[in-house]
Order: structure tokens, then C-alpha cells, then sequence
């Protein structure tokens, strides 16, 4: 080789690790001091921005729509009684209707007063000589007080899980006359794993409602419940934490801004006891409430999990209601009796009731009219102090055309009365392509005006590209809260859960997952697993939306999370 080309050759391998070490430096320099973090920031919002410029996006001008002022009308918004099943039918012309909460009114193990009352109706038990019956109707605790409380459907009697809806029932107004305070034993509990039962023991010293309370306010311990305007148990423990604030007067300024403070720490709250487990086998929880009934009946925790008892028994009170007369009245307290007899508290045993007996609630008694006023304490602080930003994704696609797009309208504009006025609020709508109906804002009456203008214009027509949708509420999700950091985003998609245009799933699973935003899904004749499929990537709820009950369905999803 001549010296001319060994010249080159080494000037060659000298440009070439010049150039590797400015490369590496200049690498080096842009990421030194990063955490993976901020590494990975950087990466969702590149992957967010080229998702986003890939859609077709309109900006929507803005139009008022005329706004309802009018309080919740809760009887409005509840489908006919029909919709709750009937699972013991009368069997005579005297009889009594009874709403029974579903973990003792349902099928199988949840079947036990179910099975009681068919048995009742075959026993030839009479009244004045005449032969009587009774109507189970399988309706949770807090849908029946509605039901109750709002006037919308009265039945003859009522077995809450709890006494504390038969007090909120009677705060309302309504005759509820105690039959007897027990057709079978039940206690709610805090659920945690053995592995950090055993930790929390090491650290508190033993689990309570008042250690996990204080546990979760100095953010030591993630723990979610239930929903305390619908749930037993979710309002059990409501009112029980509110307690360990101030023993003396649960409403007092203290009780409150501690619960605020405590509030601020929970990381969920369930829309049903479903959602709550499968958020709590997904690793995101250390607790979480439930019935020992449904404890001792799912085999994938009775084994693995700890059960501590708090609150007031469930007990699963009876109680007549109205002006019932005199037949009806004795035909309940016969029932009552039946339910008592040795026989039916050994099968009750054996579903998972009556246990643990030893339990004696330390609640103490409270007035109907404080429970309902801590629910509203609930409402207003539930949130802590971060106020919710979300987004409003609605389908606009050709399926939608006609009543489910009517039906999509009408939840909107009556469940937006149920969101809280120190949220804020955005409108998407998408078929082929993608407009921003209304950007976010603060939902101040302008707003809320703005809001209904922009649900009425919705038309349906074209393709279906959903997970367009999601990236654009994504965007204006993500633009908001660098402007507004102490928010907390939630998105809904509101489809029949077809998508046959735009991005996939799996080109946007991994955004969702990074932000940590939940989707709540609410379908209209609907492809539900679809829907299904994106609310369980961050543990939010998915509503199957029928017809008549969608705007009931839908405040209290509000009511929960807005």
C-alpha cells in the first residue's frame, strides 16, 4: 500500500471515531442529569404529537345551547321498576312486594332470601284465613332508597344491606316501621394481601379503620372504596372515617377538613365492587372494602387476603314502608319469622352469612339526615384539593345515527347536573375524522352553556376512528395541565365500540398506560368488550347503556368521579 492511501485509510478511521465521539458527547450532553422519567416523558410526548398530527382535526366554533337550572330530578332519570328482576314472584292475591338488596336476592350463593322466599310461597301460610305471598325484587341498597326516597316506586318493604338507608329513608319522609333489625348476619371489611396485612401490623401495630385512615393520609397505604351514594359498604365506610375525625359531630369543621386531607391521598373510588377487585388484583390497590358474604365466597382471595371487620353490621335490616295496611304489615312480619327459623339461618351459614358473629359494630347510632348530609360532604370533597379536568369523547360515526345518538345526547345533557362546578370540562366528537366540539374549561355557567350548545349540534355520519378520538382528548388533556398542573384527568368515550378507521388500539395502549389517565366507556348497542377492553387499561368503569336507564347509569358515574 502506498503512502498516499495509508494517508487516506487513516484519515478515514480518525473522521470516523471523530465523528462517534461528538455523536456520543452530544448525546451525552442533551441526556446527562435525565431520569429515565424524564427520558420517558420525552418519548410520550413525541409518540402524542406525531399520533395527533396524523388526524384530521376541526375546531368546532363554539355555540350556546340553553341550559337547565333545575336540580337533579332523580325520579326523572330512574328506568321503570321492571328493569330490576323479579327473582321470587307472588303467589296469591294478597301479597307484599319487597326490595331486597342483591348479595341475599339474587342466584346461588347470592340466592339465599331468594330461596327463603319461594319456600315462603309454597308453605301455605295464611292471614285472615287467606292464603299469602311474597314479591322479591333483586334492586341494590342505594338504587332502592332512591327509588323510595324520590317517590318514583314505593313497595311494601324494604331490606337494605344496612339500617343506615332505612335512616336515610325515614330522614326522607317516608313511614319505614322496623320489623326486625336482622334476616341474616353480615359485617363489612377492609381487605388486604397477607404480605402487607403483615407490614401494615409491623408498622401501625394492628389494622383499623382509624390506623388505615391515618395510613393513607400520610400517603403510606393506597386503599380504595366504593361509591357511598350506592354502595353498603362504600357509605359504611364513609361515615365511619368520618368518625375517626370527630367522634363527636362527624359534620364538624375538623371531621371535614381532615376528611379533605384524607381524601387527597385515596387513589380510587369505585364505581362497583367489580371494578374495585380488579383494580385491586392489578397490584394498584393495598386495600379495599368489601361484604365478608361476598370474602368468604370468592376463593382467589378467601386464601390470600386478610378480612378486618369495621363499621355498622350488615345485618340486613326489614323494614315495612308507606301506609301498609294491616294485611300486608303481617304478612312482612310472618315473613320475617320464616326467614328466622333455624333451618334458613343454617342455609344462610352456608352462603357466607352469620359471620363473624362476635363482630359488634362500634358506630353507634346515626340520624338519617347526617348520613345524607356527609354524602354531600362527599360530593364537595371527595376530590381533595385537585379538581377534575375531562374530556368528553362522544361518537358521531354513521352507526350512531338515530337513537343511539339520541340517547347519547340525552345523557350528556342531563348527567352534565351532576358534575362539579369546580371541574373543568372539554367536548371531542369523531367519526372519519376528529372535531373539538369545545375546548377545555372551567365549568362555570358560560361553560355549562357551551357544553349543552355543543351536544345538541352533534350529527351522526361517517366511519368510526375511536382511538383518534382518545389521542385528541389525550392532547388537550396534556396541553391543559401544563397550564393547570393541580388537575386530576379523566377521559369518557361515548360509542357503540366499533372502530374501523384511524389509529388501533395497540398504537395508543402504550400512551394510556404512561399517562395514567382512566377511560370511562359508556356503549350504546354496543360492541361492550371493545369498550371494555379500554376502560381496563387504568382500572375505570365501563357502562353498558340501555335505553331506559342511561341517564340514571350515567349521574352516578358522574356523581362518583365528577
Amino acid at each position: 500500500m502506498n503512502n498516499g492511501k495509508k494517508f487516506l485509510m487513516i484519515t478515514g478511521i480518525l473522521l470516523v471515531i471523530v465523528f462517534a465521539v461528538v455523536y456520543i458527547g452530544v448525546n451525552l450532553s442533551t441526556n446527562w442529569g435525565k431520569t429515565d422519567k424524564q427520558l420517558a416523558t420525552e418519548d410520550a410526548v413525541k409518540q402524542l404529537g406525531k399520533l395527533y398530527d396524523n388526524i384530521d382535526i376541526t375546531m368546532e366554533e363554539p355555540v350556546k345551547g340553553q341550559i337547565d337550572l333545575d336540580p337533579v330530578d332523580v325520579a326523572a332519570s330512574l328506568p321503570d321498576i321492571s328493569k330490576f328482576p323479579i327473582t321470587a314472584d307472588s303467589t296469591t292475591t294478597d301479597y307484599a312486594e319487597i326490595f331486597s338488596s342483591t348479595e341475599k336476592a339474587g342466584t346461588g350463593d347470592d340466592g339465599w332470601l331468594t330461596d327463603v322466599a319461594k319456600d315462603f310461597n309454597k308453605a301455605g301460610i295464611t292471614v285472615n284465613g287467606k292464603p299469602v305471598s311474597v314479591k322479591l325484587r333483586n334492586i341494590a341498597s342505594g338504587t332502592a332508597a332512591d327509588y323510595i326516597r324520590s317517590g318514583k316506586y314505593l313497595p311494601d318493604a324494604y331490606t337494605p344491606s344496612n339500617e343506615l338507608w332505612g335512616e336515610m329513608v325515614k330522614a326522607s319522609g317516608v313511614n319505614a316501621q322496623l320489623v326486625t333489625e336482622r334476616l341474616a348476619g353480615n359485617v363489612p371489611g377492609i381487605v388486604i394481601s397477607k404480605a402487607k396485612y403483615d407490614a401494615f401490623v409491623q408498622e401501625y401495630g394492628e389494622v383499623t379503620v382509624k390506623t388505615v385512615v391515618d395510613a393513607i393520609t400520610a400517603g403510606e397505604f393506597s386503599m380504595g372504596y366504593t361509591d357511598p351514594f350506592a354502595s353498603s359498604t362504600g357509605l359504611n365506610f364513609l361515615v365511619t372515617a368520618l368518625q375517626t375525625f370527630d367522634s363527636a359531630n362527624l359534620l364538624s369543621d375538623k371531621a371535614v377538613q381532615d376528611f379533605e386531607s384524607f381524601q387527597a391521598n385515596v387513589p380510587f373510588i369505585a364505581s362497583t365492587t367489580l371494578q374495585m377487585r380488579d383494580a385491586a388484583k392489578s397490584g394498584a390497590l393495598d386495600g379495599f372494602v368489601l361484604e365478608y358474604q361476598t370474602f368468604v365466597n370468592t376463593a382467589e382471595l378467601k386464601g390470600a387476603y386478610v378480612f378486618t371487620p369495621f363499621g355498622a353490621r350488615h345485618d340486613s335490616p326489614l323494614y315495612a314502608l308507606g301506609g301498609v295496611s294491616g294485611v300486608k304489615l303481617e304478612i312482612i312480619q310472618k315473613f320475617a319469622e320464616f326467614a328466622a327459623q333455624d333451618k334458613y339461618q343454617k342455609t344462610a351459614k352456608d352462603k357466607g352469612f352469620n359471620g363473624p358473629e362476635d363482630y359488634q359494630s362500634g358506630l353507634g347510632s346515626i340520624e338519617g339526615s347526617v348520613l345524607i348530609a356527609a354524602q354531600k360532604v362527599w360530593k364537595e370533597k371527595k376530590n381533595g384539593s385537585k379538581p377534575i379536568a375531562a374530556v368528553f369523547v362522544a361518537d358521531v360515526s354513521g352507526s350512531m345515527d338515530g337513537e343511539p345518538l339520541n340517547r347519547l345526547k340525552e345523557s350528556l345533557v342531563q348527567g352534565q347536573k351532576y358534575l362539579g362546578r369546580d371541574n373543568s370540562i372539554g367536548l371531542v366528537s369523531y367519526s372519519s375524522d376528529v372535531a373539538v366540539n369545545l375546548p377545555i374549561g372551567k365549568y362555570d355557567t358560560n361553560q355549562q352553556s357551551l357544553f349543552v350548545g355543543a351536544v345538541d349540534s352533534l350529527q351522526a355520519g361517517g366511519s368510526t376512528a375511536t382511538f383518534d378520538g382518545i389521542v385528541v382528548a389525550l392532547k388537550l388533556l396534556q396541553d391543559y395541565m401544563a397550564d393547570n398542573p393541580n388537575v386530576k384527568p379523566l377521559i369518557f368515550v361515548l360509542s357503540d365500540g366499533e372502530t374501523n378507521e384511524g389509529h388501533k388500539l395497540k398504537e395508543v395502549q402504550g400512551l394510556v398506560e404512561y399517562y395514567k389517565i382512566p377511560i370511562y366507556t359508556v356503549g350504546y348497542n354496543a360492541d361492550i368488550a371493545a369498550l371494555q377492553e379500554i376502560s381496563s387499561i387504568n382500572e375505570a368503569a365501563s357502562i353498558n347503556a340501555d335505553t331506559d336507564d342511561v341517564v340514571y347509569k350515567l349521574g352516578n358515574l358522574f356523581n362518583v368521579q365528577m
